[in-house]
């Protein structure tokens, strides 16, 4: 099959729950868009509200970070575990992740011995005390870590999540407090096999789970691979011919783009009715920085013809744009990108610097799309004030509509 760009964007978007933004309600919602992509990223940044919750914002419809909250803690549909990075995803899938916790096992164990000599000690407290965090326990001897040194009751209760045994309970901000896992999931759940038989099929099941969470994905090195582990360059290949053999994943054609696009079997319905139904509704949305529609953001430049770099990490100086900035979607093209930052105290969205894209002439329907956006992501945040200096067709479109330091209707 051959498509053109549009097509391909119009398709990603429909998939992606972007083409409307906002449409889906509620808990159900968030598990129905989970269970299409598979994991969605866990960043522990707070600019404007976690990665994990950026990415919801945008897809349910009145989405408030109460409600990941209590699937990941309170219904315990959904777990935070390493995926593609540390990801949420369902905890009907923790028996495909059995390799890694094996792995993790493996690594960890025996690794250390002031991390081995408090394991049982450990063990002890959260059966006495119940969930425990690092900062509970008083074990203050510096190990080597992951990153870098760090405490050994960390590290320790660290390794028996990466492993396991411990599942996280709940969060206070981002400090974790870890409880065993047996008396939260499911005992029919914890105690499955790895559907996967052996490494083919694992890396078979990886590669159609993040062809899912993009919509179209190519053959070829990509950031949207990471956390695959074990895979390599020719892994991959021969899963995905395997793939092409079977029909799980059909082979797409896209104009100006070089390489073949892919699409899992199961979403070709969606990719039908993007094809036929070529109006676009007119909203805007904001997305997030690790958001699943850019995990391959060498894919959305050729797709968007939008180039976007994570630039957190980045010394101010080198900066093209900012620290944390956000794409803007409007219809099926991206037109901006903004530097938000929400003041918790006095309740304001303080918009640091806007950056429209080339060729982009702010109209009245994009307006009235880009103010509904603005309402919708200060009421995720709970901001009732919003702050635009310097930047004049965006103050004035917020003045015209009395955003600007003025409560919401």
């Amino acid at each position: 099959m051959r498509i053109t760009k549009k097509e391909a964007a119009r398709f990603i978007l429909n998939h992606q729950k972007l083409l409307p933004s906002r449409d889906l309600k509620g808990k159900n919602g968030i598990m129905d868009f989970i269970n299409l992509v598979g994991a969605i990223q866990f960043d522990p940044l707070d600019v404007a509200g976690y990665n994990s919750n950026l990415v919801l914002q945008s897809r349910i419809k009145d989405f408030k970070v109460s409600m990941l909250y209590e699937l990941l803690y309170e219904d315990r549909k959904l777990i935070d575990s390493w995926d593609k990075n540390m990801c949420i995803f369902s905890t009907e899938d923790w028996p495909y992740f059995k390799r890694y916790r094996e792995e993790w096992l493996e690594r960890f164990s025996n690794r250390d011995v002031e991390i081995d000599r408090i394991l049982e000690f450990i063990r002890k407290d959260i059966r006495e005390k119940g969930p425990l965090s690092s900062k509970d326990l008083e074990f203050d001897t510096k190990v080597d870590w992951a990153w870098a040194p760090t405490r050994a009751s960390r590290a320790a209760l660290e390794s028996m999540y990466f492993w396991g045994e411990l599942i996280v309970h709940h969060k206070l901000g981002t400090r974790r407090f870890y409880d065993f896992t047996d008396k939260y999931i499911e005992k029919e759940i914890l105690e499955k096999a790895d559907p996967n038989k052996n490494l083919t099929e694992y890396f078979k099941w990886a590669i159609k789970r993040r062809i899912g969470s993009i919509g179209l994905l190519w053959n070829r090195p990509s950031d949207a691979w990471l956390g695959i582990h074990w895979m390599k360059s020719d892994d991959r290949k021969t899963a995905f011919q395997e793939l092409i053999d079977s029909g799980e994943v059909l082979p797409i054609e896209v104009e100006d783009i070089q390489y073949t696009l892919y699409i899992r079997k199961e979403d070709i319905g969606t990719l039908h009715k993007a094809l036929i139904d070529t109006k676009v509704p007119n909203r805007a949305s904001f997305i997030a920085p690790l958001d699943n529609l850019l995990w391959d953001r060498k894919l959305i430049k050729q797709v968007f013809d939008f180039q976007y770099t994570w630039e957190v990490y980045k010394p101010k100086e080198i900066r093209e744009y900012g620290y944390y900035v956000l794409p803007v979607l409007y219809k099926d093209k991206f037109i901006a990108r903004f530097e938000p930052k929400f003041n918790k105290k006095s309740k304001t969205l303080e918009i640091t610097n806007w950056w429209w894209e080339e060729s982009i002439t702010l109209n009245k329907a994009m307006e009235n799309a880009l103010v509904e956006c603005f309402r919708s992501f200060m009421e995720y945040l709970g901001a009732k004030y919003i702050e635009v200096n310097g930047i004049d067709d965006l103050e004035q479109l917020v003045l015209n509509t009395n955003l600007v330091n003025k409560k919401l209707p």
